[in-house]
């Protein structure tokens, strides 16, 4: 199998119930109770901006793409990103993070959000948020929160509640 045969698709409601597979291979019951989460439970997704890896018809990949709000600049938060286990390494992940944040500049997002792995991350031109700085839904580990920002907006110059961008005018309960 080569790259030849992976085709990327814009997500749609077909996808859902493959995506929804991916996930829990990838992340276990666990993924309900991370701060993440409770920021994509706020809202939906923003499908022209989440995509899918398909190969040979079947869906093996997906990352979705959330409109928030980080403090009042408006973003996009990146995941989940999930990958069958039988095509892991493969830079399948790794094109659909660059697909999507091209699609966030396009959409005239200022910056990509996301609370990931910094080594996987790092060298896709995410870097590190000011510890803190950002206020999440829950308990996150501070050196995970990354940020991929457009429009000279510094990763470090994020700050404030991380929420849904529908939440504009309020902040959600628990926060």
């Amino acid at each position: 199998m080569s790259h030849s045969d992976f085709v990327y698709l814009t997500e749609d409601a077909s996808h859902d119930a493959a995506i929804l597979l991916i996930n829990e291979e990838a992340f276990g019951p666990g993924r309900f109770t991370r701060a993440a989460e409770r920021i994509r439970e706020q809202g939906p997704h923003d499908r022209r901006l989440s995509f899918i890896c398909a190969d040979r018809g079947e869906v093996i990949a997906s990352v979705r793409m959330t409109p928030v709000l980080a403090g009042m600049t408006d973003a996009h938060l990146l995941g989940p990103l999930a990958v069958r286990p039988s095509h892991k390494n493969r830079g399948v992940g790794r094109e659909l993070v660059r697909i999507a944040v091209d699609a966030a500049r396009r959409a005239g997002s200022h910056a990509v959000i996301l609370i990931g792995d910094p080594p996987y991350y790092r060298p896709l031109g995410f870097e590190p948020t000011r510890p803190g700085a950002l206020v999440l839904p829950g308990p996150v580990d501070p050196h995970r929160v990354l940020a991929a920002c457009i429009d000279g907006v510094a990763a470090t110059d994020l700050a404030g509640v991380l929420r849904h961008r529908s939440l504009r005018h309020g902040i959600p309960r628990g926060v």
